[in-house]
């Protein structure tokens, strides 16, 4: 058919009209947009229910927003290696443990450290800001605790209205133990009982002197140059020993140190304890201890990058004296880091050029520690025997530690109900706690967390590269609900990375993005943000 041309039009002007038609639909095409699908992987509900149901409350609200939202429930150590090795998420709720060694605020800060954001670093979301980086390094190098304590605050004011993240809540770590078998299990904050004092402050009540833990979740592996998860770690620093051992009250207590001595501003001394060895009959050296921080430097594992960022290299001064040379001063590194490198005997691995390419046979499993590696059977069972030899051996009751692995939470309670375990090394479930504390052999413990849940956007990914609706989706995120029903109100909705319990380094005046529907909507509006006729967010 041929075009009709009205009288008197001339033909340039018709097609300019035709041009600027096609422009107009384009740019209408354009705003009609809709705004990316997300995928919210979260934990399975058998290994824990609560991460799993707050994924459906907040896609539910998320999906009120105009977001298509597609939850992905995924087995644990899965969800660990797309988050961390292959960064492979749109979002992710996951949780850091309080460790006592993060009432320290340098680990918490550095999950927003820009140069923690290679694969496998603690900040796989990929936030970036210059500014909070250089004041995280101020914050490493100021010895006087109130300037310390001045820019931990401004760091934690400067990255809220960023929303890189949202701290969903501090849960309490409500956990019980048999004082009918053992006794002398004191809580640690943010640990329960399940800590590294545990065992070695346990009394067996009875004859048996094997204490009985049990859990959902085994180590995601047994390698210290690849584990990434604190069910790995909590189990090898049993058999590893460390150069300080921090205490319940984060007191750095020299452990396989005799001294620690700050030389200088970039020099920290350690002289080493005598008549050390490892499990295998070798003698822990100097040389030992400068290997394992240099190979530590050296290998691709940035999971202790936060520890090691100060230093430069460890040296060898003498057979029991090491030097740790800094490329500048550092407030925690004598007190924090020092507690955190386990001391690796070199003879076993100064032939390992790539840690990272280890099988689970290859792994070495030979430490210095107060309990020696005996046996893990993936899936079911881990244990530890005590070792004699150890200096702290005299003060040592139980003569070893099994790790009973459960499918779920409701079979750890099981196991403590009817005698199989002694501790539990997991957050009872709500239902379960009233039935614990009527049971006369059981002593329920209930502590506040400075750990905390989160939900981590994926800052490379669309539509999370967008602050507007990194802020909007925070906003319509119903942590309140969490805590009351999935809680049951034992926890607070989470601030910021600083738990309000660790008041010293917490700022209290952080925004806190409550939850508030209409405010998501506004937030996104403002940002150019609208709804097409189904509802659905488009540009």
């Amino acid at each position: 058919m041929k075009n009709k041309i009205r009288a008197g039009v001339p033909i340039q002007l018709v097609s300019a009209a035709v041009s600027l038609g096609l422009l107009v639909a384009g740019s209408q095409a354009m705003a009609q947009e809709r705004v990316a699908s997300i995928d919210l992987m979260t934990t399975t509900e058998s290994y824990d229910p609560i991460r799993y149901e707050a994924a459906f409350i907040i896609a539910e609200r998320w999906r009120e927003l105009g977001f298509e939202v597609n939850v992905q429930p995924t087995e644990f150590s899965t969800a660990l290696e797309r988050f961390y090795d292959q960064q492979d998420f749109d979002a992710t709720i996951l949780g850091w443990s309080g460790r006592t060694d993060r009432l320290d605020p340098q680990f918490f800060l550095s999950t927003l450290d820009s140069r923690q954001s290679n694969p496998g670093g603690n900040n796989p979301g990929g936030y970036e800001n210059p500014e909070f980086d250089a004041l995280f390094d101020e914050q490493s190098q100021a010895f006087d605790m109130d300037e310390r304590q001045r820019i931990v605050q401004e760091m934690q004011e400067l990255y809220k209205p960023d929303a890189p993240l949202v701290v969903l809540f501090h849960r309490d770590e409500v956990v019980a133990f048999n004082h009918d078998a053992f006794e002398g299990i004191n809580p640690m904050a943010g640990e329960g009982l399940y800590s590294e004092w545990g065992p070695m402050e346990a009394r067996p009540v009875g004859d048996r002197a094997t204490l009985r833990i049990g859990g959902p979740q085994e180590p995601d592996n047994l390698n210290p140059l690849a584990s990434t998860s604190v069910w790995g770690w909590k189990w090898m620093r049993l058999y590893y020993d460390r150069l300080v051992r921090l205490s319940a009250d984060v007191e750095p207590l020299p452990w396989a140190a005799e001294s620690v001595e700050q030389v200088d501003d970039n020099t920290v001394a350690v002289t080493l304890r005598q008549g050390m060895t490892f499990h295998d009959g070798e003698p822990v050296t100097a040389e030992d201890v400068a290997f394992t921080w240099n190979y530590y430097l050296d290998q691709d594992y940035s999971y202790f990058n936060s520890y090691l960022d100060a230093l430069e290299r460890a040296e060898q001064v003498n057979e029991y004296t090491v030097h740790f040379h800094l490329s500048e001063p550092s407030a925690s590194f004598a007190s924090i880091s020092l507690s955190q490198i386990p001391i690796l005997p070199k003879h076993l691995w100064e032939e390992i050029e790539d840690a990272s390419t280890l099988s689970p046979s290859q792994i070495p499993t030979v430490g210095s520690g107060p309990f020696v590696h005996e046996r893990f059977d993936r899936g079911e069972f881990m244990a530890l025997s005590k070792f004699e030899d150890h200096f702290h051996a005299d003060e040592i009751a139980v003569d070893g530690v099994e790790f009973i692995i459960y499918a779920d939470m409701e079979g750890v309670y099981t196991g403590l109900q009817t005698g199989q375990i002694d501790v539990t090394a997991w957050r009872m479930e709500p239902g379960q706690i009233g039935l614990a504390e009527g049971e006369e052999h059981l002593t329920v413990v209930n502590v506040p967390d400075f750990g905390y849940f989160h939900m981590t956007y994926n800052l490379r990914r669309e539509p999370f590269d967008d602050r507007a609706v990194r802020r909007a989706l925070t906003m319509a995120t119903d942590r309140e609900r969490m805590v009351n029903v999935l809680l049951d109100g034992r926890g607070e909705v989470g601030s910021s990375v600083i738990a309000p319990v660790n008041t010293f380094w917490h700022a209290p005046f952080v925004e806190r993005f409550d939850f508030d529907m209409e405010a998501a909507r506004a937030e996104l509006e403002e940002a150019g943000y609208a709804w097409d006729d189904e509802g659905r967010l488009v540009r």
